[in-house]
């Protein structure tokens, strides 16, 4: 099993825009590392650097959101669609992102994220429309999301997220790494596999 995942705090991130998509996330040009290490330094590359790799305009490069540690992104609608890319969810978490509160996410990004143990949590547009503003507004609170409460708290105001019942068990409960389940399952896998024809060559 992993760490439960039971509250995660810090710096908020206000990403607007609707159909934010995984190739605005982590250009596909990045894509050609073995590991995910040093992903993070491209996340939102394009719509932060130009072609000659001077600073644009952008949230993330706006000095009131450099603070350090972990950071909590607010996105709006349908945030992470497009393709399937896990790089996506990988280039967040390594520039700092710990968890995301929107209005909607792609189905893809959302499972990539939880197998990453990233939370990502709804809430209504109305209350991410005032979370975006109040973080706009001042940006030197933390924002902290409370995973088993199911609220998001910036500036003592707080605001109800939800998350599917079983990815919200699974963080709650440390299950969320299948790949490291299955690892620590490995002889109990071995065991099962002994059992089977279709891996026993259907020997009797």
């Amino acid at each position: 099993m992993s760490d439960p995942i039971t509250r995660v705090s810090g710096r908020a991130i206000p990403l607007r825009g609707n159909d934010i998509d995984t190739d605005r996330i982590i250009p596909a040009r990045f894509m050609k590392a073995i590991t995910f290490d040093g992903l993070g330094q491209y996340a939102f590359y394009d719509v932060r650097f130009d072609a000659a790799g001077a600073e644009k305009q952008h949230v993330m490069n706006d000095p009131r959101f450099q603070a350090k540690g972990p950071r909590i992104a607010i996105v709006n609608k349908n945030f992470g669609c497009g393709s399937s890319r896990e790089h996506a969810p990988q280039a967040m978490l390594r520039w700092g992102v710990k968890a995301i509160v929107g209005e909607s996410f792609a189905d893809i990004f959302f499972g990539n994220c939880v197998a990453l143990g990233l939370p990502c949590v709804t809430a209504s547009e109305s209350d991410v429309a005032a979370l975006l503003a109040a973080v706009e507004e001042d940006p030197t609170h933390d924002l902290v999301l409370d995973i088993d409460a199911q609220t998001a708290n910036y500036r003592g105001k707080v605001y109800k997220v939800s998350l599917p019942a079983g990815t919200r068990t699974q963080l709650l409960e440390g299950t969320w790494d299948a790949t490291r389940i299955l690892l620590q399952a490995a002889e109990q896998v071995r065991e099962t596999a002994k059992r089977l024809p279709y891996t026993s060559g259907f020997k009797a």
